[in-house]
């Protein structure tokens, strides 16, 4: 991997990182499931309109959307919107890679090794020492959600890793791009039944007054700045690079969430928290296969292009942005 390439890596973490601030910014003029929508929403008009449809089975891509778009954002959204530390909730999404490994080996028979046993484990334990903790205080609620978000977001994972396998020929960052035609649809249904026309109505007046004005910045930063840009400067470092070296740079997101969140929110979160933070980090990067087990995945087939795809965050983001189940993910949240 280049100079060039690991400054972009860093970067595309830093993008990611920052984006959980820009949901903070944005849900403070939006309603969360509205927010939601309109991110994809402007996202799919203009892929339906100059994207080339990805050949791959109509099934794994709106699962894909669903998992992915739809589930993880709504509980991601509505965590960050009931008191989420924008922080914390960078962190406990990497519960997605997790997720996606225990996924796989139960609903597609998939073998872990002994490494990932451990890594898998100790991200668990970290996840429960967090859990416990937000519990004494009274916000376990946000957690538990952002956990549900991660979960969403596994799913997402192994419908487009279902996706790329029919279609190896398929363009990653294509597939990302029409995953975001899913979601509007049920996240504006949402929006219209849990927070009310009205509620969208007025965000919508109050966006186009200078008080607004932050607003739209966020929305700008999720759509651009987080999903095209970084997933676009992923996708490309996935291309040129194996995926277990890109990978791993994913997990500089919740870092960089964390301290950002700490410089410009003043959230300080506690030992229990930060020591909890480290195994879960330790636990994703331990829960990577092996260098060995790469040439498996980068056979004919199964090459870096065809099993790496973005995330959107966030996540992300964004995010996602990883190798579905092999390595963990990047938030473009």
């Amino acid at each position: 991997m280049t100079t060039r390439d690991r400054l972009l890596a860093a970067l595309v973490a830093l993008l990611w990182g920052a984006n959980f601030l820009a949901i903070h910014v944005g849900l403070q003029h939006f309603p969360p499931l509205f927010l939601a929508g309109l991110r994809f929403a402007i996202i799919a008009v203009p892929t339906m309109l100059l994207v080339p449809r990805p050949q791959v089975p109509l099934r794994w891509l709106i699962g894909y959307g669903l998992g992915f778009g739809t589930v993880q954002f709504v509980f991601l959204f509505v965590a960050m919107d009931v008191g989420m530390p924008t922080g914390l909730a960078s962190l406990v999404l990497q519960s997605s890679a997790p997720f996606t490994v225990l996924l796989g080996a139960v609903l597609l028979r998939e073998r872990l090794s002994p490494r990932q046993q451990v890594g898998i484990g100790l991200a668990v334990v970290g996840m429960a020492a967090i859990a416990v903790s937000r519990a004494q205080s009274a916000a376990l609620l946000p957690v538990l959600l952002t956990l549900l978000g991660g979960l969403g977001w596994a799913f997402g994972n192994l419908s487009s890793r279902l996706a790329l396998r029919a279609a190896p020929d398929a363009n990653p960052l294509h597939l990302t791009l029409w995953m975001s035609v899913v979601p509007p649809l049920p996240l504006f249904a949402l929006s219209l039944a849990t927070e009310g026309p009205a509620a969208d109505l007025a965000a919508l007046r109050a966006a186009v007054t200078p008080a607004g004005l932050p607003g739209l910045l966020a929305l700008f930063y999720l759509v651009v700045l987080a999903t095209v840009v970084g997933s676009g400067i992923w996708t490309l470092l996935l291309r040129r690079n194996p995926a277990g070296v890109v990978a791993p740079y994913s997990l500089l997101v919740p870092v960089v969430g964390i301290g950002l969140s700490a410089l410009v929110l003043g959230e300080r979160p506690g030992a229990v928290e930060l020591v909890a933070a480290a195994v879960i980090v330790g636990g994703v990067l331990l829960g990577t296969p092996a260098r060995e087990s790469l040439t498996r995945w980068n056979r004919p087939g199964w090459s870096t292009r065809s099993g790496g795809t973005s995330t959107l965050s966030g996540s992300s983001g964004p995010s996602a942005a990883a190798t579905a189940s092999r390595s963990p993910t990047a938030s473009a949240a």
